[in-house]
């Protein structure tokens, strides 16, 4: 099903967003059913990514779960993103705008399932993943992620990513290898992504859910993510960025600071 966005705004979890058509969906508690049984709805944020999102959804493909649903949010595409995912997915919602916060929103308020994932749209899951997930993400849970790994081989990725998995494994930082995780009934209470922020969106999310309960990192699968980003701006760059963006979250103001798309 595809539902294409105007710019009409609605109330979503309490923000304003861009969607056609208004539709209401009674969430349940992931308590109340069995972990075989929980639907999962995977929510794939897309611009611009036709030359990644065919293998995301091919992945997809070969979860051996069978409870789930694939939603796709095309926002401000101007390549053939809304082709690839049409016929691919269960909804295609496209949007005009470019708006991650926005796009992910509207994912989750069209989903169905219980557990939301969010996806980005260059990370590859393995075939147990969604197995995995139900069976692992406990009702007293409220946010997590699994383990992350780089699709390049180089040293300098892989000691990145070993840092990342070790720093969410301790707790020591409580973020995302290009995989959110949480019940669809604590993304409501929280009023979602802050569709403000471009830096730091997710951390922001996840330390908003972990009010609600516990983090989980998995480590049973992995997430196999694009290094697109290190390539072009170079592992000392990004180390520089991201001490700067670490400032700027505990004394600043990050509403105001912007990603530069990287395709």
């Amino acid at each position: 099903m595809e539902t294409r966005g105007f710019q009409t705004p609605i109330s979503i979890f309490g923000k304003s967003s861009l969607l056609s058509k208004r539709t209401e969906i009674g969430a349940q508690k992931g308590s109340a059913k069995q972990p075989s049984c929980r639907m999962i709805s995977i929510v794939i944020p897309a611009h611009n990514e036709e030359a990644y999102l065919p293998r995301t959804l091919e992945a997809l493909k070969r979860q051996n779960y069978p409870n789930f649903e694939i939603i796709v949010v095309a926002n401000g595409c101007t390549d053939a993103t809304v082709e690839v995912a049409r016929d691919r997915c269960k909804r295609l919602i496209v949007l005009s705008q470019k708006n991650l916060g926005v796009a992910r929103n509207l994912g989750a308020r069209m989903a169905k399932g219980d557990l939301l994932v969010f996806l980005d749209a260059d990370t590859l899951l393995e075939p147990m993943t969604l197995r995995i997930i139900a069976q692992k993400f406990q009702p007293g849970d409220a946010a997590g992620t699994i383990k992350g790994e780089p699709d390049r081989s180089s040293p300098g990725y892989c000691f990145l990513y070993a840092l990342k998995n070790f720093t969410h494994r301790t707790a020591l930082h409580c973020g995302s290898s290009g995989l959110i995780l949480c019940w669809k009934k604590d993304f409501e209470k929280i009023g979602g992504f802050d569709e403000g922020l471009e830096v730091r969106e997710n951390s922001e999310l996840i330390w908003r859910l972990k009010k609600l309960g516990a983090y989980r990192y998995i480590s049973d699968v992995t997430a196999t993510t694009s290094m697109r980003r290190y390539q072009q701006e170079g592992l000392g760059r990004m180390f520089r960025l991201w001490v700067k963006v670490w400032f700027q979250t505990h004394f600043g103001d990050l509403h105001r600071r912007h990603y530069e798309t990287v395709r």
